[in-house]
């Protein structure tokens, strides 16, 4: 049996452009409301970094244009009502500096895994006592044990697993096999052991196990497609904002634009590649992800039954519109009709059934 985990990056535009309230709280409740129809769960991977700079923003100004409050009440009924959340960090916002009304982030600090040790620990530290101060009221047996770096930005690996084992969290789940990255931001996720079944995460590596570790890697889902699977109205939208607020700003080593390079030849090179395929639900139709998971259990179920296979699904709450709430309805639909098959699941649901070794 599979198991269906929606996870949600709930943030505002990646340059810091938009409105909390538009881009996070509407659409999350839209899911929510979608997602309660067919008896699944939702986990959100809330983003700690802005988060943090929304409340020191209504501090300071004594006004809650960033939304604060309204965030506050939504997480707390989410977790009252059944539903996850759990931690997503964008490094680049603990120095943050609201200039007319858009975030200034220090891109010195946005790949999350090549940070030093020392900050990266304080991060997940604080982020996690963040949350379960917040949402232990809401549901006093909540812990935070599931961990989203932004970008995917888990390699170099040594830091990133010793941090998240110092301050007892579990799960990450921000690899995707086959997913490759240059850049601001730079991975090669390719020799992942898989795209479904979770593993215990080496430090040497995160891709590769490692029977002692007690932090586990449970990854998106993905395949590796030709270009003609990745067509869909949901991946147009995407691409559309992406260029509408495209990060501008200078990074170092970015060459004074910290954006991806190479030029035509180079994406006319990767278009005729084949590219991680993930199971984002903003991005691909409902069909497709159905396709999808009929392809995951084909390949897994018969074989892989010594432990869960979640088959992990990424989405944003700044890109959860109308359109895409009814391409995914077929999905839900198909999941909650094969209840032999399937069944909803949250990351913390999971953490109760993964073999997780107590940290030294």
């Amino acid at each position: 049996m599979l198991d269906i985990v929606f996870t949600l990056d709930y943030e505002i535009h990646g340059n810091g452009d938009g409105c909390p309230l538009e881009l996070m709280v509407d659409p999350t409740a839209r899911l929510i409301a979608l997602l309660n129809r067919y008896g699944a769960r939702l986990t959100i991977m809330a983003d700690v970094g802005e988060i943090l700079k929304f409340r020191e923003h209504k501090e300071r100004s004594g006004g809650d244009d960033c939304h604060y409050g309204a965030i506050v009440r939504q997480l707390q009924d989410v977790v009252g009502g059944g539903h996850d959340v759990q931690l997503h960090i964008h490094s680049s916002y603990y120095n943050a500096v609201r200039v007319d009304g858009r975030w200034q982030q220090d891109w010195g600090e946005y790949d999350f895994a090549r940070l030093p040790y020392e900050r990266m620990d304080w991060m997940l530290r604080t982020g996690k006592a963040w949350l379960e101060q917040l949402l232990r009221p809401a549901d006093p047996m909540y812990a935070c044990v599931a961990f989203r770096a932004a970008n995917w930005s888990v390699s170099p690996s040594a830091n990133v697993v010793r941090a998240l084992s110092a301050n007892g969290i579990p799960i990450d789940t921000s690899v995707f096999k086959f997913g490759r990255r240059e850049g601001m931001v730079a991975f090669d996720y390719s020799h992942a052991p898989s795209s479904l079944v979770p593993w215990p995460a080496s430090g040497r590596d995160i891709c590769e196990r490692d029977d002692d570790s007690d932090v586990w890697e449970i990854p998106i889902y993905s395949e590796l497609r030709w270009l003609g699977a990745f067509l869909s109205a949901g991946r147009i939208r995407r691409a559309l904002a992406g260029r509408r607020h495209r990060i501008r700003q200078a990074a170092p080593g970015d060459g004074g634009m910290a954006k991806r390079t190479g030029g035509a030849a180079a994406a006319l090179g990767a278009a005729l590649k084949r590219q991680a395929w993930k199971a984002d639900f903003n991005q691909c139709s409902g069909r497709q992800l159905q396709a999808g998971l009929r392809r995951a259990f084909a390949r897994h179920a018969p074989i892989d039954t010594t432990g869960p296979l979640p088959f992990v699904l990424i989405g944003h709450s700044k890109l959860f519109t109308p359109s895409n709430e009814r391409s995914l309805e077929p999905f839900l639909a198909y999941v909650a009709a094969h209840p032999e098959r399937y069944r909803f699941a949250t990351l913390r649901s999971l953490r109760d059934v993964l073999p997780v070794r107590e940290a030294a």
